[in-house]
């Protein structure tokens, strides 16, 4: 028997599995999307065609939902893709001490987002948190950041660019390091600017990373439910009711609507996928150009 055999033997057993947990439970849902079924109620499902599918997309608060999402994905990822790329231009060149303060920095993602939520929790606290001292604000003074339906999504933005901003910043590294440095030495035989060096040779260069940094961090953040649960919970009101979040409150609090949950969830794969080939396509356009 060849070494190649033994190999397969090996692995076949394993993707087998691994098919197994993940194509199993994706098909059983999207059956269960067609259906009338509460996982406690001890009943069978009972096909009711696509009316769950109907009932969500005509439900204007779902719709609201998905706009407080949209919102989210375009507040928090803008801004990491921002300080991200800001971060990775300063630490580029190595100096003293370069290395502990980019592992500091990375502590953020290493962290538990739930933990992260409840650890901010206290920070936006108006009576004894930091935030607002930092802000410039008096004891007890600013505004609640989680109280008020004013200041609450930005509270659950502020938090995922803290925990994902390094991210971007690994990302961009990486990006940066791929650069050729002969192009900036004929730039400056030239005597380019430093601008035009960063508009024509840096982000033209690194424009390929960033767009996969774009991709990952939009399509987590259509799924982002630890952090607004360990925050705000939802709260106040539907201010950070996120689509993750009324997803998880459908399928396992109330009336467990199990069936409607999973076509809600399969509507977010819908929109994940494609906005995920949009990014796609113009990921495979900065390649080619």
């Amino acid at each position: 028997m060849s070494d190649s055999t033994l190999v397969k033997l090996f692995i076949w057993p394993t993707l087998a599995l691994l098919i197994a947990m993940n194509v199993f439970p994706l098909f059983y849902s999207l059956i269960l999307s067609f259906t009338k079924y509460s996982a406690i109620a001890n009943k069978p499902p009972i096909f009711v065609g696509v009316q769950n599918y109907v009932d969500i997309l005509a439900d204007p608060q779902l719709w609201t939902y998905f706009i407080i999402t949209g919102r989210y994905v375009f507040l928090s990822v803008g801004i990491e893709l921002i300080l991200g790329f800001g971060l990775a231009l300063l630490l580029r060149e190595p100096f003293r001490g370069s290395g502990l303060i980019t592992t500091l920095i990375l502590v953020s993602m290493m962290m538990s987002p739930v933990v992260v939520g409840l650890f901010f929790k206290l920070i936006y606290n108006p009576g004894y948190g930091i935030f607002n001292l930092l802000l410039g604000y008096g004891v007890g003074g600013g505004p609640d950041w989680i109280g008020s339906s004013q200041h609450a999504l930005w509270s659950v933005v502020i938090t995922d660019v803290w925990i994902w901003t390094p991210f971007v910043m690994l990302i961009s590294m990486a990006g940066l390091s791929t650069i050729p440095s002969y192009l900036y030495e004929a730039a400056r035989m030239d005597r380019a600017s430093s601008w035009f060096q960063f508009w024509r040779i840096t982000l033209p260069q690194v424009a390929p990373m960033l767009m996969i940094a774009l991709l990952f961090r939009t399509i987590e953040a259509f799924k982002s439910f630890d952090i607004v649960m360990g925050l705000t919970a939802g709260g106040p009101g539907d201010s950070t009711e996120l689509v993750a979040v009324k997803l998880y409150r459908l399928a396992f609090l109330g009336d467990w609507n199990t069936g409607k949950a999973c076509a809600l969830a399969y509507i977010v794969l819908v929109i994940i996928i494609g906005v995920s080939n949009i990014y796609i396509k113009y990921l495979d356009k900065i390649k080619e150009g």
